[in-house]
């Protein structure tokens, strides 16, 4: 995901003068074809990505099309003051690209985790929150935000992430809401690398009769609400599995929406625990850990349809 980010980014940047890479002493290995190709357009601003934020502030108010690079807990976590202050507040043209959104870098601890990135960024003001679950979906994302005025936040995996989507989307493949297909009263939804999950996850329901529909949500914000509630209407109940805290992310975001409809299915919410962040391993075990794997997706929607109560904690009319 991270070298089809740089290398749509490459692309575009043939084409556009304004566009600039910044980077917070990081992306060895993945950023080097922008930096040979564009070394002008081109600043590592070393382990400062407080200054990052404020330069990139600064080179957009002259016109240019910033985009900063960094890990996504020091992207967004430590320079959220000068993203809130320096680039919504002015609605500046700046895209904050942070790798490892979850878990990836799980054995480092929950300093290094991305569990509220997204609570975090889809509040402010002016802001677009973008989270692709594949290289398609990321080359998407990446030129929708370049067309997009104002503040933005790219969330990507780690690397390695596979295909979900048969193939290269359209640049202009609607606003952030991909059907993968299936069929019944059940729909999953989710965003970012867990989506794969979701995909084994619902092989697994409709191997014991549960039907279900899979949606990829990569915009969290502005949140498609057309296609969103077309769904929910068609759907007795939905499922929103996330890469990040339960609350403040995709699911709040579609809870939200939906509670001010009437006669709107359930939404069952699941993602990270925040109980558990002394919690310490790889991206699969935390996965595992939190329910999120495709067999805790699959056993939560089957509780849930088949044997469960008719709601269960965390979930919202």
């Amino acid at each position: 995901m991270r070298n089809t980010f740089i290398s749509r980014l490459v692309d575009l940047a043939a084409q556009d003068e304004r566009i600039h890479l910044l980077t917070g002493d990081l992306g060895f290995s993945v950023l080097e074809p922008f930096r040979d190709r564009f070394p002008d357009r081109y600043l590592n601003v070393g382990v400062a990505e407080q200054n990052m934020i404020g330069i990139a502030a600064g080179l957009a108010l002259t016109g240019k099309k910033v985009f900063a690079y960094s890990i996504v807990n020091f992207a967004v976590t430590r320079a959220l003051e000068q993203i809130r202050v320096d680039v919504c507040y002015h609605n500046l043209d700046v895209t904050v690209v942070a790798v490892g959104g979850g878990v990836p870098y799980g054995p480092q601890g929950y300093t290094h985790h991305g569990a509220e990135d997204v609570a975090f960024t889809r509040v402010l003001p002016n802001m677009a929150v973008m989270a692709p679950c594949d290289p398609h979906e990321a080359a998407w994302a990446t030129t929708h935000l370049y067309r997009r005025r104002g503040p933005s936040y790219l969330r990507l995996g780690k690397g390695g992430e596979p295909a979900i989507h048969g193939g290269a989307l359209a640049d202009t493949a609607g606003s952030g809401w991909f059907d993968l297909g299936g069929g019944g009263r059940v729909a999953l939804l989710a965003n970012g690398p867990i989506l794969g999950e979701c995909v084994k996850a619902a092989e697994m329901l409709v191997a014991e009769g549960i039907g279900v529909r899979l949606i990829s949500v990569p915009a969290v914000a502005p949140l498609p609400t057309a296609p969103l509630l077309t769904l929910a209407r068609e759907c007795d109940r939905l499922v929103v599995v996330e890469e990040h805290s339960r609350s403040g992310g995709l699911g709040g975001a579609v809870a939200e929406v939906l509670s001010e409809y009437p006669g709107m299915p359930a939404v069952k919410r699941l993602g990270l625990d925040s109980g558990k962040i002394k919690t310490i391993g790889d991206q699969r075990f935390l996965w595992r850990e939190n329910g999120i794997d495709a067999a805790g997706i699959a056993a939560a929607v089957w509780s849930w349809v088949d044997g469960g109560p008719a709601l269960m904690p965390g979930d919202t009319i």
